[in-house]
């Protein structure tokens, strides 16, 4: 049986990740990056064009991704390919999601990632290896929780929030968008759209301008 053609964008370590997870669920993987032609190739994958010349060969694929880390050129990507491809959730088999839970299109879940009952994912989200989202939380677009990060129940995670590699988020607590909360950060109160906090428990140290 013919595998269906997933095509990637973005070939980098993330990129690496997600070709993995898309194999698995047994799509056959075709890499793009803006890189190319400079870049050619991510381990044994051949990197094929850049974004322009993945959307002229809309037709060649049944589905494609954006394997992007930033949260901004992620969104601008998704937001150039949606008109194109379908673009599905690619979850590991070693995630657990709940039946209850609602995860919207374009996402990214890995290995040992855990999504609790009534909690909901939004468009092009990535719930990174080994987080924790309790229940009832709710994670809005182009959100990245980094490896380890742990929520507690009816967390609020607005549009392009970044959660950093171990931070924690105790239940309730809402984080407005655009925020940036720092690698091994506990976030204890609700931090305002814009910001960059870190620490335990986190504080505003700058807006984020990014």
């Amino acid at each position: 049986m013919t595998k269906p053609r997933l095509a990637i964008l973005g070939a980098s370590g993330h990129g690496k990740v997600v070709a993995e997870i898309a194999e698995l669920r047994g799509y056959e993987v075709i890499f793009f990056d803006d890189s190319f032609p400079d870049k050619k190739k991510l381990e044994h994958w051949i990197i094929n064009g850049n974004t322009n010349q993945l959307i002229s060969r809309s037709n060649e694929f049944n589905a494609a991704a954006v394997a992007i880390g930033n949260n901004a050129i992620r969104a601008q990507k998704l937001g150039q390919l949606k008109a194109h491809f379908p673009l599905p959730t690619l979850a590991h088999p070693a995630s657990s999601i709940s039946l209850y839970a609602e995860v919207a299109e374009a996402c990214v879940i890995m290995a040992g990632a855990v999504v609790n009952p009534f909690a909901t994912i939004g468009f092009g989200a990535i719930i990174n290896t080994n987080s924790v989202i309790e229940h009832d939380c709710s994670i809005g677009e182009y959100v990245h929780v980094c490896p380890q990060t742990s929520l507690a129940g009816g967390v609020v995670l607005k549009d392009l929030v970044w959660l950093g590699l171990g931070s924690c988020v105790i239940q309730q607590i809402t984080i407005g968008t655009k925020t940036t909360i720092g690698a091994g950060s506990v976030v204890t109160h609700n931090i305002p759209a814009g910001n960059i906090a870190y620490g335990s428990p986190a504080k505003i140290i700058r807006k984020n301008n990014a």
